[in-house]
């Protein structure tokens, strides 16, 4: 069985190697695939090619090119990605940004906290109910292009 991949959609490098860290410091062994901005995050959700589906984005809401909620709006109006569980990880103290995330249907909106031992302890958290506890939905289905 394949381990199940994790998407980071982050342009921040200081937060990716954060996030790398932290997942190094809790044994979360599984793929992490790093999209640096929202437009390189729907071009490998949306490719056709076989790359796996990941078990769940997180996903930053300040992108360059296309902005997170744009991309999360996109995640949710296809067909082959509408169930892919989607958190949004930022540091947006925002109401407006956190309504927005839900009425676009986002699964979790946790802000990022500042000190490491924090973050460390969200991020294991996260790895814990998302990739351990959480029943997926099943893999993408194909789009009506590569149907025979």
């Amino acid at each position: 069985m394949t381990s199940k991949v994790i998407m980071l959609v982050e342009d921040n490098q200081s937060d990716i190697e954060l996030t790398k860290r932290a997942f190094l410091k809790h044994h979360i062994s599984n793929e992490l695939l790093i999209a640096h901005d929202g437009q390189e995050a729907l071009d490998y959700l949306f490719a056709t090619d076989t790359s796996p589906m990941p078990a769940v984005v997180l996903l930053d809401l300040k992108l360059p090119r296309v902005d997170g909620l744009e991309v999360l709006r996109r995640i949710r109006d296809d067909e082959r990605t509408r169930r892919l569980p989607v958190v949004i990880l930022t540091s947006s103290k925002e109401e407006p940004d956190v309504i927005k995330s839900y009425d676009l249907g986002v699964n979790s909106y946790i802000r990022k906290p500042v000190d490491f031992v924090q973050f460390s302890n969200a991020i294991q958290t996260l790895g814990l109910y998302w990739l351990v506890l959480n029943e997926s939905p099943p893999q993408r289905s194909k789009g009506p292009e590569e149907e025979s």
